[in-house]
């Protein structure tokens, strides 16, 4: 069973890019359609209206012109005419004299609204075969008095301009809907194309140096795109190998002589000089710590590089924490410092064993370090939803909230921590062990005093 790599965890929707994309692709869609279609509507609507004004106009000109030709019985003449050649019954006709009494037309009475003075427009519901109707009307007042009223029944006209509308409005439902589901189809087709990059880009962060973003044969942007990532990759892959290989080789070669200058030292303190013993001794410590700082060092390089992975291995962690709690708490017995360990009877883990034990070993240690005597160091596990957590609490100083981020870089050490023994590398290592087995390493304030917090996945 092997560790497999974090997942990227899904944005939420209103931050997704892929969303804002398809919602202004959806957007300009919608509004560029309903816009033709409003556009369709009004001009087809619009043409049928003037074209019934043009045919009204028409007429007023003709009868007027009869009018001035031969009086109202020329006039009278010519609509009777007219109705008789109106084939489909849609012409309206009315002309009464000075007084207001019929002469003739194919309507009984003057339609509302009031009649006014000169050339008007006006719509009105008049009785037109005998059945109310709707009618778009001009109305007429002749040099003599009489009064002419031309029209048309604009009722198809309006049914059809219903019709147009109601086609309008389903059009704009239909439109609705295809402009989410093509909305849709773009942000799922980005998030396509682009979950290579982020798979890649998870697994490359835990680890897995040689995997890179797979490229189609398409040539497109994404394409071009994941070439240049993959040319970023491995130039980076270069890099930290050209780094780790300078490490260690500084490490390889300074190994050699301190441990002969060591030896040298051992053979010295065999003399049994009375004077030179403290400051051979002294030497022989430094020695020590000079070794001890490239071994943590090609660690973590070892660490980060993944190369620990092939020792995963499914283990129970609880004796592990237990083990360490009593031999820390035997370390730090002579400060009267007390370490309660918080533990479950079992602690199923996937990993390295060792590693995480090493780390939590540092974390005991700082907290044994930096805690004030008569104090008590409280050491946690417990599994949550997948998770394993542990925890190291301290009553020491803590660390300001500044300045907890920068406690995982490599030789970092505080004010408190400048006069106690270390390297300033074990925060690095518990960081490093982290991320090689997926997980996450914090620091909290305990209030007073530190949190240290391991959170890796569970076995």
């Amino acid at each position: 069973m092997t560790l497999a790599p974090a997942r990227a965890r899904p944005e939420p929707l209103l931050r997704s890019a892929g969303f804002r994309f398809a919602a202004l692709f959806a957007l300009f869609f919608s509004l560029g359609a309903a816009a033709l279609i409003g556009f369709v509507w009004w001009a087809s609507t619009g043409a049928l209206g003037r074209q019934t004004d043009t045919a009204i106009r028409a007429d007023l000109l003709v009868l007027t012109d009869r009018w001035r030709d031969g009086g109202v019985p020329a006039l009278l003449t010519a609509v009777t005419e007219r109705l008789a050649e109106d084939v489909e019954d849609e012409s309206i006709y009315f002309v009464t004299d000075a007084a207001q009494h019929r002469l003739g037309g194919n309507l009984d009475r003057w339609p509302d609204p009031a009649r006014t003075r000169g050339l008007s427009w006006f719509d009105a519901v008049v009785d037109h075969g005998g059945a109310p109707t709707r009618a778009r009307l001009a109305h007429a007042t002749l040099p003599d008095g009489t009064q002419l009223l031309v029209g048309r029944d604009v009722t198809e006209r309006q049914e059809l301009g219903t019709l147009l509308g109601e086609a309008v409005l389903w059009s704009l439902g239909l439109l609705v809907v295809i402009a989410v589901a093509g909305g849709w189809l773009v942000r799922r087709m980005l998030e396509r194309r682009l979950a290579p990059v982020a798979h890649t880009a998870v697994r490359f962060a835990a680890g897995e140096l040689t995997h890179r973003i797979p490229v189609t044969a398409e040539g497109d942007e994404f394409d071009r795109l994941a070439r240049t990532l993959n040319a970023m990759l491995d130039r980076i892959v270069e890099l930290m190998s050209g780094v780790r290989d300078v490490s260690d080789a500084i490490a390889h070669d300074l190994r050699t002589p301190i441990a002969r200058a060591r030896a040298r030292l051992e053979d010295a303190l065999a003399l049994r000089d009375d004077d030179l013993r403290p400051a051979i001794e002294r030497a022989i410590a430094d020695l020590d710590g000079i070794v001890a700082i490239f071994e943590a060092l090609l660690r973590i390089a070892e660490i980060e590089a993944g190369a620990r992975r092939a020792a995963f291995t499914d283990s129970d962690l609880a004796p592990v924490l237990a083990d360490l709690a009593e031999t820390y708490a035997v370390l730090a017995e002579p400060r009267r410092i007390r370490v309660d360990a918080r533990l479950p009877q079992v602690l199923p883990f996937h990993g390295d064993r060792d590693l995480l034990a090493q780390a939590v070993a540092n974390l005991l240690d700082n907290a044994v370090k930096f805690s004030s005597e008569g104090s008590a160091i409280r050491l946690s596990a417990e599994m949550r939803e997948d998770r394993l957590h542990i925890a190291v609490a301290d009553r020491g100083p803590g660390l300001p909230p500044g300045m907890r981020d920068r406690a995982r870089e490599r030789f970092w050490r505080g004010e408190e921590a400048r006069h106690t023994p270390g390297s300033g590398l074990g925060l690095s290592l518990v960081d490093a062990v982290a991320k090689l087995h997926g997980g996450a390493f914090r620091l909290a304030d305990n209030d007073p005093g530190l949190v240290a917090r391991l959170v890796i996945p569970g076995g």
